[in-house]
């Protein structure tokens, strides 16, 4: 995935299905010159970590 894309879905009321590392995650912020994004597990809400966008994967 890209910056810009991941932006999006963390701009969106709609929920989208992305995967971390073979896991649901919700996307809280992204970085877009720096190409990460913070994010966490679905059923794991406060355990935040930043990623790169590119190893993230929409479904």
């Amino acid at each position: 995935m890209d910056a810009q894309r991941a932006q999006e879905i963390a701009d969106s009321v709609d929920m989208a299905n992305v995967i971390h590392n073979g896991k649901s995650i919700y996307i809280e912020h992204v970085d877009q010159q720096n190409g990460v994004a913070t994010i966490h597990n679905l059923d794991e809400p406060n355990s935040k970590q930043s990623v790169s966008v590119t190893e993230l994967t929409e479904q």
